[in-house]
């Protein structure tokens, strides 16, 4: 059975996503901040009839939709539900839950992007930021900026609802951006996302072209991962660049899974 939660099943459907908190992060952080009657988000949720246990859940925010499920589940009443909406279907999860989707056709799913998912639980591994940079953190009037920055780097897909997800994710104090800035124009940033009280999500890690090979988005990092890890709170983030996965080893980052994404 799949039904519609409301605020009446939070307790239990944290407890079935807090198993895997940190490949929950974006489930879990939509539903503290957002809640279950918002106009862009719903979660619905497979139950096993017999026990009244939470097999599957299933997340929109926005045009996005997660899946999370142990197990086998009802994948077929999930797709009914995801093609009542705007195709192509923008998908993203756990590796080996959401490529189980691949086999509708009638999906859409756009290009396939799989990334290795990563957490870091110390500081141990980070050292003192070179005072020599300044980093500033930025507000809403510098989201504008933070979009330009993203879109000049090629390897970055920007959906076309990026700002406001941006705006709205600064504003409920589920992200922030730091970033350096020379002669007015901002040269590296470094962003978390899905912020919750236990875990934030690191993304956006850009620099110019022009300011690469500086150590500026390291610098960012180091802040800001310093930062979040002295509110308590778990980092994680994605990467596919064997470069880049080198660099957040070497920060304390450890691999825990894979995570694929399909955009249209």
């Amino acid at each position: 059975m799949i039904r519609k939660l409301t605020k009446q099943d939070h307790e239990q459907v944290l407890a079935f996503l807090s198993e895997e908190p940190s490949i929950n992060l974006f489930i879990i952080g939509d539903l503290e901040v957002f809640g279950y009657s918002s106009e862009f988000q719903e979660i619905w949720a497979e139950f096993d009839e017999l026990n009244n246990t939470i097999k599957a859940v299933l997340l929109r925010f926005h045009q996005s939709f997660i899946p999370y499920g142990k197990g086998e589940f009802d994948l077929e009443g999930f797709v009914s539900i995801m093609k009542r909406y705007k195709k192509p279907v923008l998908l993203s999860g756990k590796s080996d839950i959401v490529e189980k989707f691949e086999a509708f056709a009638d999906l859409q799913l756009g290009k396939k992007q799989v990334t290795f998912f990563a957490e870091c639980l110390t500081d141990e591994f980070l050292s003192t930021v070179d005072q020599s940079t300044t980093i500033k953190k930025a507000t809403i009037e510098d989201v504008d900026q933070i979009i330009e920055l993203r879109e000049s780097i090629e390897e970055f897909p920007i959906r076309s609802d990026a700002r406001d997800i941006l705006v709205q994710s600064m504003e409920s104090h589920t992200a922030r951006t730091y970033f350096t800035v020379d002669h007015d124009v901002m040269t590296s940033c470094v962003s978390t996302t899905a912020e919750t009280s236990m875990s934030a999500m690191i993304v956006g890690v850009c620099t110019r072209k022009e300011f690469r090979r500086q150590g500026l988005a390291t610098a960012i990092m180091q802040n800001l991962f310093q930062d979040v890890l002295d509110e308590g709170k778990t980092l994680c983030l994605f990467y596919d660049n064997p470069e880049a996965g080198r660099i957040y080893k070497r920060l304390g980052f450890k691999d825990i899974g894979r995570w694929t994404m399909y955009r249209g």
